[in-house]
């Protein structure tokens, strides 16, 4: 019975699918439907039904960019914190001016709802392969939130799901729909700097109190008469750790929360905003970043579907019990093809933030509204002049656009999978030489480490019962 109604679900996923390619290539749009003439629990029309899973920080900026747009309906949230939940339904039902967005605590009865086209994932990295996998089986489109996986082997089960399954991916690396950064890239691959020889990539370096949870923290510490600690050196067994282990709050399922990782006590400064800190659920500023400027740099380069050969550096990495043990600084260099090498660094002054490719005849950088070059001429401009593009990458003027438009097109977007995965291995690499220590060599083709077997387990990571990897 179980086989049949997945069978079922996907097979009218599928004819929903089918419908609305159909309605795209023929450009029959119809106008807006207003919210009160929606049918409950399905389309009025051609509009994409999407569900959103994961409600905390990055879900909320992402749905509210899909409100914005007349061929889709928000028509189902879920989150596993209660207030995070709610405060997105009242947000989506108040837009729509109804109540027919409907609230799931298990992401599982989302997916099986057969009305849902698309789904938004945006929870933290240690459940990524587990959500995308299920939804690409359940024939979901999916806009999915970096880095790709928790580790290069949940990328990799995630990449053959999507493909497996015929699913439309958009990865969070909006980036690739910004005017400038797509000017940046079409620059250098039409080889105005002349033939690249080095890029530097700027990342952010800390471990950020996203939540401002420091001053609380510092003052139940000076009332224990206890002096200010950083978090990267509080270890398990002191007073300052028995002071951050609490009880989770009553809202929050936390046993789901942790769900394939490694059990952990309950703090507060390493859940929601600051799960990244902590390698037990996030990757640190590293993985966090990488999925955006390696994205364009990459884009530029021409290496969507490459990587590096080579990987070596460290960083400042905290003990690993520590409440939070990212590395707040870190620096590799990585060789890749055509003799290019690379610099990615988190918080060294001499390598700015944002993406600089260096060639023999100049150079170009951008971040975030920021743009500079060697020759004044390129910085006039929107996008490159048509003259000069004669390669003209792919052009995305709205990153949630482009993947409803490709939806219905069943086309790829500016961001598909395989990109998402090749962008993301080189921060996943340096992760794991910091971790051992040593040079790690990278074969592109057959995406494993080579020569170093203990290197090679990084790769994967255990999961904690029931769970586990597709």
């Amino acid at each position: 019975m179980a086989r049949r109604l997945a069978s079922d679900l996907t097979l009218s996923a599928m004819n929903r699918r089918n419908f609305l390619k159909s309605a795209g290539a023929a450009a029959i749009l119809p106008a807006f439907a207003p919210a009160f003439a929606q049918t409950p629990g399905g389309s009025a029309n051609n509009r994409i039904n999407v569900g959103v899973i994961g409600m905390g920080w990055q879900g909320p900026s992402n749905t509210k960019a899909f409100l914005e747009l007349e061929d889709c309906q928000v028509v189902a949230v879920c989150d596993i914190d209660d207030k995070h939940r709610a405060a997105a339904i009242k947000m989506i039902n108040d837009r729509y001016g109804n109540e027919d967005c409907k609230g799931y605590h298990d992401y599982r009865e989302l997916l099986a709802r057969p009305d849902i086209d698309a789904v938004m994932i945006a929870v933290p990295d240690h459940w990524h392969e587990i959500i995308a996998t299920e939804a690409a089986r359940r024939g979901k489109d999916i806009y999915g939130e970096k880095p790709l996986g928790h580790t290069i082997a949940e990328q990799q089960s995630i990449v053959r799901a999507v493909k497996d399954n015929g699913i439309i991916w958009q990865m969070g690396s909006w980036q690739r729909s910004v005017p400038m950064f797509h000017k940046a890239a079409e620059i250098v691959r039409n080889g105005m700097i002349g033939d690249v020889t080095h890029v530097e990539i700027g990342l952010p370096g800390g471990n950020p109190d996203f939540d401002k949870l420091k001053p609380a923290t510092y003052a139940d510490f000076a009332a224990k008469g206890l002096p200010e600690r950083s978090f990267e050196t509080i270890l398990p067994s002191s007073k300052e750790w028995d002071l951050l282990v609490t009880a989770p709050p009553p809202e929050l399922d936390y046993e789901m929360w942790v769900g394939p990782s490694k059990m952990e006590p309950y703090m507060r400064v390493r859940s929601h905003k600051t799960w990244r800190w902590n390698y037990n659920t996030g990757g640190g500023q590293l993985l966090d970043w990488i999925g955006h400027h390696c994205d364009i740099a990459h884009w530029g380069l021409g290496f969507d579907e490459s990587g590096p050969s080579e990987v070596e550096g460290g960083g400042e990495l905290p003990p690993r019990t520590a409440v939070w043990n990212s590395a707040p600084k870190y620096r590799f260099e990585l060789k890749y093809p055509r003799g290019i090498t690379m610099t990615i660094a988190g918080d060294y002054p001499d390598i700015k933030t944002g993406v600089k490719w260096i060639g023999t005849k100049g150079w170009v950088w951008v971040d975030r509204e920021k743009f500079d070059a060697s020759n004044p001429a390129w910085k006039v401009g929107k996008y490159l002049p048509r003259e000069d593009r004669k390669i003209k990458l792919y052009t995305s003027a709205s990153h949630q656009q482009n993947f409803l438009d490709c939806i219905k097109s069943r086309q790829r977007t500016v961001t598909p999978v395989e990109i998402g995965h090749h962008s993301a291995i080189p921060g996943h690499l340096c992760w794991i030489a910091m971790q051992t220590g040593r040079k790690i060599r990278w074969d592109v083709q057959t995406e494993k480490i080579l020569g170093d077997a203990e290197a090679r387990k990084l790769m994967t990571r255990e999961y904690r019962g029931p769970w586990k990897m597709s």
